[in-house]
């Protein structure tokens, strides 16, 4: 049985935690504040929307950081796979503030397509307020982007070309980043359109557009609540690992000369970390003890990925059936 770990300090747990939702909780802490402010004195509807946004976001980066904390506690004797799935828990959590927000949004622009106001005052504070979050959002964002591609293990990206790049690889990230991410993209859209209905306002007096991209906010935060729900929801029954990742795992396995099949792998995604699982055939011929080096060898270099957390190698001697690559040659057909 593996040696149980040395109980850990809570500030070693926290410097570990997810460094994107503490930004992003600071931040969207700030903007809640400011928002508020400027919705008390304005009475912009665009504006409590907005406030909304990102006080739901500050709660829930603040339970995500929380839970990005746990999850990185080491294995115990009764916990033996970690903690992992921890932070999906914490996600979850998010999922109902932001559902909560959402509604209280909602209801607020329905209100105000029903009952317009007739002028919103205050339009240099208001401008100012989401010109700033726009700021911070947007950095955010970008850092969310980074942190996306540097999990992923993606090359690099800048410019126009890092929004397309986290896209494409924000299924591996870790959860809280994910979170971040889908997040900001709402918090930097419902800023813009917060934005511009405070000024189309000031200037036409079309009090119906306040309502209208009040409403348009929630529902943006609706989809928000239900894309993260589902990422976490599949993360805690236990999802497998992308395909890339189970290619490099193979080929890392079938990489040593002494193996001639992988009969069977699983690698499941717990967080940001995987667990894999294989039953792998050696070649004929050798002793006990080789096969048990061969077996260790290969488990140590699969621990060397830093997303690995644990290895599980199991072998048996060659069956002369190619199950590996009949299975893969089946799946391209």
């Amino acid at each position: 049985m593996a040696e149980q770990p040395k109980s850990e300090s809570l500030m070693s747990l926290v410097k570990k935690g997810n460094t994107s939702s503490a930004v992003a909780m600071a931040g969207n802490a700030v903007l809640a504040l400011c928002k508020g402010g400027a919705f008390l004195f304005s009475g912009s509807g665009a504006m409590f929307a907005s406030a909304m946004h990102s006080l739901a976001d500050a709660i829930n980066q603040g339970f995500v950081f929380v839970g990005s904390v746990l999850s990185e506690k080491k294995p115990t004797r009764r916990f033996p796979t970690g903690f992992g799935r921890v932070i999906n828990i914490f996600c979850m959590i998010a999922v109902i503030v932001v559902t909560i927000m959402a509604y209280e949004t909602i209801h607020e622009g329905i209100h105000l397509l029903l009952h317009p106001a007739a002028h919103s005052g205050g339009i240099w504070i208001n401008i100012g307020v989401l010109v700033l979050n726009i700021v911070i959002d947007g950095a955010i964002l970008i850092k969310a982007m980074k942190e996306i591609l540097h999990e992923a293990r993606a090359p690099k990206a800048s410019g126009l070309a890092l929004f397309p790049a986290a896209i494409k690889n924000v299924g591996r990230a870790a959860p809280p980043t994910r979170l971040v991410f889908y997040e900001d993209i709402v918090a930097v859209l419902g800023a813009t359109l917060a934005l511009i209905s405070v000024v189309v306002i000031a200037l036409t007096n079309f009090a119906l557009l306040d309502g209208i991209v009040t409403t348009i906010i929630g529902c943006l935060m609706i989809a928000v609540a239900f894309r993260v729900g589902y990422d976490n929801m599949i993360g805690l029954i236990g999802v497998a690992a992308p395909q890339d990742v189970e290619d490099k795992v193979s080929q890392t396995i079938l990489a040593d000369s002494h193996v001639a099949d992988i009969q069977m792998m699983r690698i499941i995604q717990e967080g940001r970390y995987y667990h894999v699982e294989g039953l792998i055939e050696l070649t004929k011929g050798l002793s006990l003890a080789d096969a048990d080096d061969i077996k260790f060898r290969i488990q140590e270099k699969l621990m060397t990925d830093p997303d690995i957390a644990d290895a599980a190698i199991s072998i048996i001697e060659d069956d002369g059936v190619n199950s590996w690559g009949k299975k893969h040659s089946d799946v391209l057909k």
